[in-house]
């Protein structure tokens, strides 16, 4: 009959059907098995610990506060002969003051230096603005970073002096820090600026300097300020399609914001040494010039003055330098930086200007000393704990890591290995990224 017909269909499908789900479901648990069940005892072995690496035979020493006496006064005054005159950028026809940038991302004691020999050199605070680059967000402002932290940055200090502090959203590399200025340039209405490495100690011509400036004793005087003045002025004036003014190559240097529009600023892809190499080649290549002037002392340091109040020509202060990151002490003796500091009396027949100006040169040839120019970078340790820490070895290696992967950028961009495009090459702008390397 149709219904018992039907009816033994329908019975033999339901048991295939429940044939099949359950030959399923043990196929799908045992292959699901294999990966959450626990592997037999003699089958399991322990993960290997981590290998670390031999710790430095060498710790610096902590750091100190080259200038105690800035954290709880004001600081002295500047010597009279450089104090600088009020609004003085006007008489030299510049309708805004020009600024001065100064670039930190670490070491502190080098920061401050740099600030406080401009300042007594005769640059007005007011003018200095100091970049804090350390991606620390709004930690040193609060003062949550220890002196001993490779980003710590005294706020209190800096406002002491009378300088403007302008903070980067996050840690940046040298050429994205250029393009920063860039942007501010704009954000302020700065056609012109000045911007100098942190790394420097700055003295006016007090002695004077033939062609340039007379004495600071003399009628005419000029601080390095006023000189880096004249020569803007000189620059707006003429016809001249000028990038840069170099003083002690770009150590300190006077930037044209519209040349470096015009070849769209720094390649960040190029983040440290080779980036300079890149942009003042690609300005000469637009027919940009770029000129060396003279305005004062600005000598390339690694070490600091035991006592910044020498700058201010406290006479009781002998001055002297220690390095921020000393040699490992010598079995046999070797002088370290602050044994190697000529002593002379305060009686005898120098000016305090004259020991200060022997012992920057003196700090100038210990930086080209075998130990390498920027050993100042990794004198500060600490930090351990405190927020948005970050290992001072791994700044320096992981710095040194995206240095090389620049130099590689630059070798693939222009197909050329050294920094001398104009010299070796007649290489355009527009040849960038097409040209096969030169060397074999």
């Amino acid at each position: 009959m149709p219904g018992r017909r039907h009816a033994l269909v329908a019975s033999i499908v339901a048991s295939l059907t429940v044939l099949l789900l359950i030959t399923y479901t043990k196929v799908g648990r045992g292959e699901l098995l294999q990966y959450v069940s626990p592997p037999n005892a003699a089958e399991t072995k322990a993960a290997p610990g981590p290998k670390y690496l031999p710790k430095p035979s060498w710790i610096p020493l902590p750091i100190k506060d080259p200038f105690p006496a800035l954290a709880a006064s004001t600081p002295p005054p500047v010597p009279t002969w450089n104090a600088p005159k009020r609004e003085l950028h006007k008489k030299y026809g510049i309708n805004y003051a020009p600024p001065l940038l100064i670039g930190f991302t670490r070491t502190w004691p080098i920061l401050l230096q740099a600030v406080v020999s401009y300042i007594t050199a005769g640059w007005p605070p007011e003018q200095i603005h100091v970049i804090e680059n350390t991606g620390a967000q709004r930690a040193n402002e609060q003062g949550k970073l220890s002196l001993q932290n490779p980003f710590h940055l005294d706020y209190a200090q800096l406002k002491n002096l009378g300088v403007n502090i302008i903070r980067t959203p996050v840690l940046m590399n040298f050429a994205q820090l250029q393009n920063f200025y860039i942007h501010l340039s704009h954000e302020h209405n700065w056609p012109f600026y000045f911007w100098s490495h942190m790394d420097v100690l700055v003295l006016s011509y007090e002695d004077g300097l033939e062609g340039v400036t007379p004495g600071a004793n003399k009628e005419g005087y000029k601080t390095v300020y006023e000189l880096c003045l004249t020569e803007l002025r000189h620059a707006m004036n003429s016809n001249e399609r000028w990038a840069e003014k170099f003083f002690a190559y770009d150590h300190l240097t006077l930037v044209n914001r519209e040349a470096y529009d015009d070849v769209g600023g720094w390649d960040t892809f190029i983040p440290y040494y080779l980036t300079d190499c890149d942009m003042y080649s690609r300005l000469r290549m637009r027919n940009w010039t770029q000129n060396d002037a003279k305005a004062g002392i600005i000598i390339d340091v690694n070490t600091v003055l035991d006592d910044f109040q020498a700058f201010y020509r406290n006479h009781t202060v002998e001055p002297a330098f220690r390095d921020p990151n000393p040699p490992d002490p010598k079995p046999d003796g070797g002088k370290r930086a602050d044994e190697l500091n000529e002593k002379r009396s305060l009686n005898d027949e120098y000016a305090y200007y004259k020991k200060l100006k022997a012992l920057a040169e003196q700090m100038r040839r210990y930086k080209l000393g075998d130990r390498g120019r920027n050993t100042w970078q990794v004198s500060q340790v600490g930090g351990q704990g405190e927020p948005f820490y970050y290992p001072s070895r791994g700044i320096a290696e992981a710095i040194d890591l995206l240095t090389e992967a620049g130099r590689e950028v630059y070798r693939r961009k222009w197909g050329h290995r050294d920094c001398d495009l104009i010299e070796s090459t007649i290489l355009k702008v527009e040849d960038q990224w097409l040209v096969a390397k030169d060397w074999d």
